[in-house]
């Protein structure tokens, strides 16, 4: 089964290629988790490697996918730290951190997407 990575980039700023999508430069060398349930990126330019996690908000994540996503929504509808707290079953302080983590996510994600679209002088 090929492996769709045409959604990542080169995260290493010094890489020729970094932060092209599609370049066809990226290989998995490996998975790792305590599942072995995320891949390990190979970058064919620089030889540098990365969990493709990294640069979002879940890298380095010891929450569970559907625990984080559970946050994310509740966030999303604007209920309360504490009531998302007690929602997810998850310390109030995880809740402030991931709002933290995803707002400078979705700034970035602006950034790329609508800032920079040409009636932008």
């Amino acid at each position: 089964m090929e492996e769709d990575l045409a959604r990542f980039c080169c995260l290493r700023p010094d890489c020729p290629d970094y932060g092209k999508r599609g370049l066809g430069n990226l290989t998995v060398c490996g998975h790792y988790g305590k599942a072995r349930q995320y891949r390990l990126l190979y970058c064919r330019t620089c030889k540098a490697r990365f969990s493709e996690r990294k640069g979002t908000p879940l890298y380095r994540s010891g929450l569970p996918p559907e625990k984080a996503l559970a946050v994310v929504e509740h966030l999303a509808d604007r209920t309360g730290v504490r009531a998302t707290a007690r929602l997810v079953g998850v310390n109030r302080n995880t809740v402030v951190r991931y709002g933290r983590l995803l707002g400078g996510h979705a700034q970035q994600l602006h950034d790329e997407l609508v800032a920079f679209s040409p009636s932008d002088p």
